[in-house]
């Protein structure tokens, strides 16, 4: 059966594959992702400086091409998770999460009464504009907002048990870059410190039941992350896939077409 919504995705370990986009914000880039097979688009608002303007427009192509995105707010503050819900977001990626009332926290602003504070807006982009009773819809964007939660410092890792363990998270990721970074071997990713940092979040998630998440930048990282556990894979984005695609053509060309100048 086909996962169709995030939550499906977060609720099997079956693998799921999707890309980030941080920097191609055309009108096509939906039916674009979904041509190629991508189950779910991590849509970047931290590194990319993408605006709210410009994140409710991309997740209209999204909603179009039927590819369900997790937005990445700026930070964690209850202004950032609710626009980014409010623009029709289906789930949510929280960077630098390190404790378990942080996870609470950023539940309680993604979710409307009685599970959390968020603020109510209706018939707007999270409910597709349209009418219907206000009991009903809370209930169902509830039910349907997915909460995932990035794991990227020695202090997140320290209490990841508390944070996996958080009522309304449905899964977590780790932020290699940061983790290694904050651990003091940035970039060393099969660092010992790194390892025994990526096996214990890893454990938390299996013991809780949550889905586990990473970016990976090639094939064999994907293959390698599905058998330490990950089951949302993250392939790769945007401007790395067609910055690399086009380096490896223009230089087979070259070395191709060397020495056959046309007289």
């Amino acid at each position: 059966m086909a996962l169709t919504t995030l939550k499906e995705m977060a609720g099997t370990r079956r693998a799921k594959f999707g890309t980030l986009v941080i920097e191609l914000a055309s009108p096509g880039i939906g039916y674009i992702l979904k041509a190629a097979g991508t189950q779910f688009v991590f849509l970047d608002m931290e590194h990319s400086g993408f605006g709210f303007d410009t994140v409710k427009q991309v997740l209209r192509y999204m909603e179009a091409a039927d590819l369900p995105t997790v937005v990445r707010p700026p930070s964690r503050h209850y202004h950032h998770i609710a626009r980014a819900l409010d623009m029709g977001a289906e789930g949510i990626l929280l960077p630098m999460v390190s404790s378990g009332e942080e996870a609470a926290r950023i539940v309680a602003h993604a979710k409307y009464p009685p599970h959390g504070h968020r603020g109510v807006a209706l018939g707007v982009a999270h409910d597709r504009y349209a009418p219907g009773a206000p009991v009903t819809k809370l209930r169902a964007a509830n039910r349907r907002v997915a909460v995932f939660l990035i794991v990227e410092t020695r202090q997140g890792v320290e209490n990841v048990e508390a944070i996996a363990a958080t009522e309304g998270v449905d899964g977590i990721w780790i932020g290699h870059s940061d983790l290694s970074t904050s651990l003091g071997v940035p970039g060393q990713l099969d660092h010992p410190d790194v390892i025994a940092a990526e096996e214990r979040v890893a454990r938390a998630c299996t013991k809780n039941k949550k889905s586990f998440g990473c970016l990976v930048m090639d094939v064999e990282s994907g293959i390698a992350a599905y058998h330490k556990g990950y089951d949302m894979i993250c392939y790769s984005g945007d401007v790395w896939l067609m910055r690399e695609t086009l380096r490896h053509g223009i230089d087979d060309l070259k070395v191709a077409l060397a020495g056959r100048r046309k007289g």
